[in-house]
């Protein structure tokens, strides 16, 4: 089993399905541990999954935007945690090589290192600046020394923290207060993974704190500096949605299996055949239509547009976002509805996926911000 054998995205996707199916075999107990999945992460790097990303120029597969949210909505159907915690890795890679903002040898050395296992991700968030889309001020510093720059500092939802190799902290230079983002392998010498994370949604994730204490990290570490340009579109954040969508196709699959199955002795045969519940997955299908009409087609027109015509796309793209995360917090709400008390049992999946989607709200773009942004937009063009 190997997605870099495969030819094409619907093999890709049968691939995905049958790890996936594995993936939900062990979701149940990562979710009561408040463990990692580390089989999981394995399974992905083993078949060759996290390095799909990786350009063509080096030797990758460079797939494309909507190949890449049809995996990770496949993925989320076993494991949310899972596939949230290597879609920021996945998305990564693509975005590095979309933006070419980094120096040459830096990111061709990193993709040979993904493409040989390793896994990368953005340490951002911290305890006193809130989300990063919203501005804060990194209170972690970058100061040069004699061998290289010395970051110290602390950030929280490093999210997939107990694999990563390699993560890109942002941090604010001290001898000009400009924001930097800096590459930091695992192996260098300060490194602290403090494990906090207790969050009721996404437990798997393993999005501990990160300590940087007197880490020294090469002058050409510093891999993009931020002046004062605004928000570049960014599609490789509708892994995102796509993870959400991934875990209402679970909750649908669920609900339609339970209905099929449960035989209340006050009817003849099963609830399927009733119609409130017919009513019910009657409005779960279309709002995974709605979900997938949306979601599929700014993907592909990400894929199919320029830089320029990518810039236009903010606006899409925090809309799709917005909308396909709430209505995946819609659809686990009608098929909990469908399976009535027994979904809020803790060995019944739905209590899971409820407390799972619910986590997208908190996932950037925030709603509030792309609201205002959508309104923006229609005074502008009205």
């Amino acid at each position: 089993m190997d997605f870099l054998e495969k030819q094409t995205i619907d093999e890709r996707i049968d691939l995905m399905s049958s790890l996936s199916k594995q993936f939900l075999l062990r979701a149940h107990q990562i979710d009561i541990d408040g463990s990692f999945p580390y089989a999981n992460i394995m399974d992905l790097k083993n078949t060759g999954y996290t390095s799909l990303t990786v350009p063509s120029r080096y030797g990758g597969k460079e797939i494309t935007l909507y190949e890449l949210i049809r995996l990770q909505e496949t993925i989320a159907e076993g494991d949310g945690a899972t596939a949230l915690s290597i879609g920021w890795h996945m998305g990564i890679i693509m975005n590095l090589h979309e933006k070419n903002t980094w120096k040459e040898h830096v990111y061709k050395e990193l993709c040979e290192h993904v493409k040989n296992g390793a896994l990368i991700n953005s340490a951002q968030s911290e305890p006193r600046t809130g989300s990063p889309t919203r501005g804060g001020r990194p209170e972690t510093t970058a100061e040069k020394g004699q061998n290289g720059w010395i970051i110290n500092g602390r950030k929280t939802f490093t999210t997939m923290s107990p694999v990563l190799d390699f993560f890109i902290v942002s941090a604010t230079i001290k001898e000009t207060a400009e924001v930097a983002n800096f590459l930091i392998p695992r192996t260098t010498n300060g490194i602290v993974i403090e494990e906090t994370w207790d969050s009721i949604a996404l437990r798997g994730t393993g999005s501990h704190d990160l300590i940087l204490n007197h880490c020294v990290v090469p002058d050409d570490h510093l891999v993009e500096e931020f002046g004062s340009a605004g928000k570049k579109a960014n599609g490789w954040l509708l892994h995102i949605p796509a993870c959400y969508l991934g875990i209402a196709k679970a909750a649908q699959r669920y609900a339609i299996q339970f209905a099929k199955e449960y035989s209340p002795n006050s009817i003849v045969g099963t609830i399927i055949d009733l119609p409130n519940v017919q009513q019910k997955l009657g409005e779960i299908e279309l709002k995974i239509m709605q979900s997938e009409y949306f979601l599929y087609g700014v993907a592909k027109q990400w894929d199919s547009s320029n830089e320029n015509g990518r810039e236009d796309m903010i606006t899409s793209l925090g809309a799709a976002k917005l909308t396909v995360t709430n209505l995946a917090i819609e659809i686990v709400d009608l098929a909990m509805r469908i399976v009535g008390a027994k979904s809020l049992s803790l060995s019944n999946p739905l209590q899971r996926y409820y407390r799972d989607v619910r986590a997208g709200l908190h996932n950037p773009p925030m709603d509030d911000m792309t609201l205002q942004l959508l309104a923006k937009n229609s005074i502008i063009h009205h």
